[in-house]
């Protein structure tokens, strides 16, 4: 996933309110007041893969994934309040 557009998801079944993730990777995840991962729902830009790959693979429950992005990286910066994508 080096080239690709990634973010972080939580597996909210899966998670047990460690903290961990939080704690290897709060640029993009916060805990509620219970413990519980608080996702960015953000891109992962790569200088940052690193540590969320890190938050992955540490998780003792299994719950935190890296994915695909499938949305453009434009269509945020791009789209009016309608959702539809204003003529550059």
């Amino acid at each position: 996933m080096t080239g690709r557009r990634v973010r972080i998801v939580v597996d909210p079944i899966m998670c047990d309110g460690h903290g961990l993730c939080a704690e290897l990777f709060p640029e993009r995840i916060h805990l509620d007041p219970w413990g519980y991962p608080i996702i960015d729902d953000e891109e992962i830009p790569l200088p940052l893969r690193e540590h969320a790959q890190r938050a992955v693979t540490s998780c003792p429950r299994l719950a935190l994934h890296l994915v695909e992005s499938r949305r453009p990286a434009s269509s945020a910066a791009s789209a009016d309040r309608t959702g539809k994508r204003r003529a550059s």
